[in-house]
């Protein structure tokens, strides 16, 4: 039995599946689907080949959309109300052009888009714009609000990143189904061992006097990290590793998150987006340095080059090899970089120029597999058993 890898790129014009063959190659680019709407991030389950997509926008509304053929057939699960309904309500016309039907949405205008999902032990979580969490334990037919994170104690000092308040990243533990971890810009990292019951809010320093002074908003300051983390992922293992790539640095947690330590040292910049984490090393990870938030968001010196550690992060190679070094300006998202289970381990990431770029060699070497896409949100590798 052959294990083949397809890559779930959302874009703002729709999603895309990249498919490989069995030996991660020939890929082939098939989309866009979800009727052009914008998708921030997809996730499947390799063990039905179902596929949820997750977006929405001014126009249409939030939804979240589901295949259950593998990406060959979709359907939207509206979940809240945009333009396109005040118009369809008004113009009998336009409603049947886009089938719309005028029953209530769940969720009203509580929101605009899903930024964020999740699936782990039977449930699909989402994340939305403004921060809220949502969670379906029928496959995303229907849903339910986590009332518990929108009444956190700190919720009405929670401040907006450039993007908008939005929840981007769900973390879960594999063997506790009442642990997960959350990431909002910008109100930092949340954290429940309660199945969602309570949360704690875990940006703690693990040595705050050994952080240098910076005057940057999303330095870290009073004792915490900057609470502008961009992304974060559980490393392998029985212990609660986190890893984060934040506004201003890469962090490490060797505790779930109740204390940080600064693991940005060795990198060329403290700014970037996305972090992966190998799927049997806990001390392997990947991240790609931006120069800045202010300097443009594109690669250092205009030269691409992905930042491996395989040391927990006490130090830094960059990886370079078939990437772009002249005249690299594109940006890579903060849920754009993706990663596989085979050995050697698969490293996949897409850019705001529209190029997907694959390593099969644990960053080793690097191959564009798709290219001229729209803007991509995210990348994330399902990978299906083929007879």
């Amino acid at each position: 039995m052959a294990t083949t890898i397809t890559l779930l790129v959302g874009t703002t014009k729709g999603a895309f599946l990249v498919r490989s063959d069995a030996q991660r190659g020939g890929w082939q680019v098939e989309g866009p689907f979800c009727d052009g709407w914008p998708i921030n991030h997809l996730v499947g389950d390799a063990k039905t080949g179902r596929i949820w997509a997750g977006g929405g926008g001014d126009f249409s509304g939030a939804g979240v959309w589901r295949s259950d053929d593998a990406g060959k057939t979709w359907q939207v699960c509206r979940l809240t109300k945009g333009a396109m309904d005040d118009w369809a309500a008004g113009d009998a016309d336009f409603a049947k052009m886009v089938g719309w039907t005028p029953e209530p949405l769940p969720f009203g205008e509580d929101f605009k888009q899903v930024w964020s999902l999740h699936y782990a032990h039977g449930k699909l979580y989402a994340g939305t714009k403004p921060a809220q969490l949502l969670v379906s334990e029928d496959g995303g037919a229907s849903w339910q609000r986590v009332q518990s994170l929108n009444d956190h104690p700190s919720a009405e000092s929670w401040s907006p990143g450039a993007a908008g308040l939005v929840l981007h990243t769900i973390v879960s533990d594999p063997k506790d189904a009442d642990k997960l971890w959350l990431g909002i810009s910008a109100a930092g990292v949340f954290a429940t061992e309660d199945g969602g019951a309570s949360w704690q809010r875990r940006n703690r320093l693990s040595n705050a006097e050994a952080c240098e002074h910076s005057n940057h908003p999303a330095a870290p300051r009073d004792g915490e990290t900057g609470h502008c983390v961009h992304n974060m992922m559980r490393a392998p293992g029985d212990g609660d590793l986190l890893y984060q790539q934040n506004h201003h640095g890469v962090w490490r947690s060797s505790d779930g998150g109740r204390s940080w330590d600064d693991i940005t040292n060795g990198l060329p910049s403290t700014f970037g987006f996305p972090i992966r984490v190998h799927p049997r090393d806990p001390q392997t990870l990947w991240t790609l340095p931006l120069n800045g938030d202010m300097q443009g968001r594109f690669p250092p010196g205009a030269a691409a080059a992905v930042w491996r550690s395989r040391d927990g992060g006490e130090t830094w190679q960059d990886m370079r090899e078939g990437l772009p070094q002249e005249a690299c300006y594109f940006t890579v998202l903060r849920q754009a970089m993706a990663g596989d289970t085979q050995d050697p381990a698969g490293i996949y990431f897409g850019t705001n120029s529209g190029s997907v770029f694959a390593s099969i060699d644990e960053g080793e070497s690097w191959q564009e597999v798709a290219r001229h896409l729209p803007t991509i949100l995210s990348v994330e590798a399902l990978e299906l058993d083929e007879d």
